[in-house]
């Protein structure tokens, strides 16, 4: 077997759109999950049954529902209803419910994680409610929690593959639409895993750099 390594050259600028497309929508997508797991914990530490049994209702479905059935029903079972969305707003949203339940439980384990005897102090000193979660448990349920909120960073870029089914023209959209026109099948999968080890390897190797300082600077090392 040879590869074609003048089509490779020939297909890279293409590869680099999907590059920036797969970066874009993961940036999107973490942020907007992120924010949606605080909010959720914010809630949570309301200690409201209803507002609790709901939240937990969510990460459940959340968690437990493939990827793929979560962007088919946005993408093909919303325009009955009259909504039509994109395939790029198909995939934030759907991500989005994802990542936003995978996030919460992080969260929450970190929060859980704090010592009572530093709510019972915050207490003692008269902090408020919001304050013991602003100032006390959520800066140390956030180092807490780094190690399982990156592995979902990287859980959740690496899920953009699965944006492809909606057409959203990232690496594996394009690595396939190549396939399917000229039959480069080994060229394509070559290039598919070096924009993937490229990608992921480096972010992994910083998201670990970056864990490493924030856990370790609060003792001043």
């Amino acid at each position: 077997m040879t590869f074609d390594w003048a089509f490779i050259l020939t297909t890279l600028p293409a590869f680099g759109k999907a590059v920036w497309v797969t970066l874009q929508l993961g940036t999107i997508v973490i942020l907007s999950s992120l924010t949606v797991a605080l909010l959720n914990v914010i809630l949570l530490s309301l200690h409201k049954p209803s507002l609790t049994a709901l939240i937990r209702a969510y990460v459940e479905l959340a968690r437990n529902t493939p990827l793929l059935i979560q962007l088919f029903f946005l993408y093909f079972g919303l325009p009955a209803l009259g909504l039509s969305l994109s395939g790029f707003a198909t995939a934030v949203i759907a991500m989005t419910f994802l990542g936003g339940g995978y996030l919460t439980e992080a969260l929450r384990a970190g929060i859980q994680a704090v010592p009572a005897s530093q709510l019972e102090a915050g207490r003692a000193i008269g902090l408020s409610r919001w304050q013991l979660l602003r100032h006390v448990q959520l800066p140390q349920a956030w180092l807490a929690s780094l190690p399982a909120l990156f592995a979902n960073f990287i859980f959740l870029l690496k899920e953009t593959t699965v944006a492809s089914a909606v057409a959203v023209p990232e690496l594996l959209y394009t690595t396939k639409n190549y396939i399917a026109l000229y039959y480069k099948t080994y060229e394509m999968l070559a290039v598919l895993t070096l924009m993937c080890v490229l990608i992921f390897l480096p972010l992994s190797l910083a998201l670990r750099v970056v864990e490493r300082r924030l856990q370790h600077g609060q003792f001043g090392h």
